[in-house]
């Protein structure tokens, strides 16, 4: 078990470099990752059961004792990242199919990467769990409401059916990993330690899969959905830091909402696009999964090397967070 664990460590350590080498050799050779497509709705399906075993009903308590704060990080997540992907698309001209994947990827829940920076840029990590898991269980209803209100005009969507998979591939997995994690804590305990590595695994087969079924477009389109996805998250970034503070949130805590706000869940848009859009409207969550972790990292790290202000809390927050 060890030695899983060693494994297990070393892939999540070195998932960016694994995603950026899989996703060359499926741009080159795409013919053997192309048939995974067929199972990305599965493979997230699987990746959210991992993230609902690391819940449990104590990471909901924020909502009760700092429901403003709490309430801050959501409205934050899909307001803002909605309007940046719909605005970065607008200013860019980008074909409708790439201009409806940048909605979709705004108007995703935040990616569980955001708990992990915020944990090493020192910030708020109660609260960013617990806004990652509001905006998760969130997200079938405003997911996809937000995207066909703004992305509606620029390709045909089926409101039902969206709703219907964002709720079997999000919140039935997430469900049924935090009732097994209620039921079977010892079992869970045991398998958590390996699962963060097999929800990596996953997400490298699910980007590695869109590189390859775009491969011909990606070749001609590469520089503008870089860019595309550079503004779209680094604003992402600013804009949820200094909500936070504007909103008299102190730095920890805004801390926390930049990433729930800049990181997202690129693995949910990739698996909606394929399954509902054109091929061509995943390309833009591919990239992000790249993206965002290097982003996200360089920030953390610089954050983490910084001393944060001490801030006065109140006696409630200072029992939350315990």
């Amino acid at each position: 078990m060890k030695y899983l664990e060693k494994l297990a460590q070393f892939i999540c350590r070195n998932m960016t470099l694994w995603v950026v080498v899989f996703s060359a050799i499926a741009f080159f050779y795409p013919a053997p990752f192309k048939p995974v497509g067929k199972y990305i709705s599965y493979l997230l399906g699987i990746i959210m059961l991992g993230m609902g075993l690391t819940m449990s009903l104590e990471d909901f308590r924020l909502v009760l004792t700092r429901p403003k704060d709490v309430f801050y990080g959501v409205f934050f997540r899909y307001l803002i990242m909605p309007l940046v992907g719909f605005g970065v698309a607008k200013m860019l001209g980008l074909p409708p199919a790439l201009a409806a994947g940048m909605v979709l990827l705004g108007a995703a829940p935040s990616g569980t990467g955001s708990n992990v920076m915020t944990y090493i840029a020192k910030g708020d990590t109660a609260l960013s769990i617990t806004v990652s898991s509001v905006n998760t269980i969130l997200a079938p209803v405003l997911t996809t409401y937000i995207f066909a209100f703004l992305a509606g005009a620029m390709i045909p969507i089926d409101i039902a059916a969206l709703l219907i998979d964002i709720v079997k591939i999000v919140l039935v997995p997430v469900a049924a990993g935090v009732v097994l994690h209620m039921v079977a804590p010892a079992l869970v305990e045991k398998l958590i330690k390996v699962v963060p590595a097999v929800s990596v695994i996953f997400i490298i087969a699910i980007i590695a899969s869109v590189v390859a079924l775009n491969a011909t477009k990606l070749a001609t389109m590469a520089m503008i959905l870089l860019v595309a996805v550079m503004i779209h998250n680094i604003a992402g970034l600013l804009l949820g830091y200094y909500a936070g503070r504007t909103v008299g949130m102190s730095k920890k805590k805004s801390r926390a909402i930049t990433f729930e706000i800049g990181m997202e869940n690129s693995g949910l848009a990739v698996a909606l696009a394929l399954a509902h859009l054109d091929p061509l409207a995943a390309l833009p969550a591919a990239v992000m999964t790249v993206w965002e972790y290097i982003a996200g990292s360089l920030l953390a790290s610089y954050w983490g090397r910084k001393p944060v202000d001490e801030e006065t809390v109140s006696a409630s927050e200072a029992v939350a967070v315990k």
